[in-house]
């Protein structure tokens, strides 16, 4: 029993640990929401999450080499619309531009890496809560 109640106790901790960090994870994406001037082209904060995703060009997002400068290019923020009626079904919209990533200042750089992250955590987030949802329906059609 006393396993039981363990395991039930790290479960609970470790639910109550995400929602601590998406609820910070959003506070820090919302300052970074304007520090770094996606306000001046999506007006609510929370349209940024209508689109399907947000890339960064210029600068790396893999792991293992996360904000490292990619020389020649530009650092841009690029979104994808998905509109499944249109005859072009997806279309990237630029939301910020800074110019060669070699002239943006390393940490402006570093902010902008970071609000794709912090992006995408609140996205995967999203995601799950929409799948769970979808989950749901089939439990009620087994009643």
């Amino acid at each position: 029993m006393s396993s039981a109640l363990d395991r039930l106790k790290n479960l609970t901790q470790k639910i109550s640990s995400y929602e601590l960090a998406r609820k910070q994870n959003l506070k820090v994406l919302r300052e970074l929401y304007t520090t770094i001037g996606i306000d001046k082209k999506v007006e609510k904060f929370e349209d940024i999450f209508l689109f399907k995703a947000i890339n960064l060009s210029g600068a790396s997002l893999l792991e293992e080499s996360l904000g490292e400068i990619k020389e020649g290019k530009y650092l841009q923020i690029l979104a994808i619309s998905y509109d499944k009626s249109a005859k072009v079904k997806s279309k990237n919209i630029s939301l910020a531009y800074y110019g060669r990533v070699e002239g943006v200042d390393s940490a402006f750089k570093d902010r902008v890496v970071e609000f794709i992250i912090r992006y995408r955590f609140e996205k995967s987030f999203m995601t799950l809560e929409h799948y769970y949802d979808m989950l749901e329906g089939f439990e009620k059609r087994g009643e």
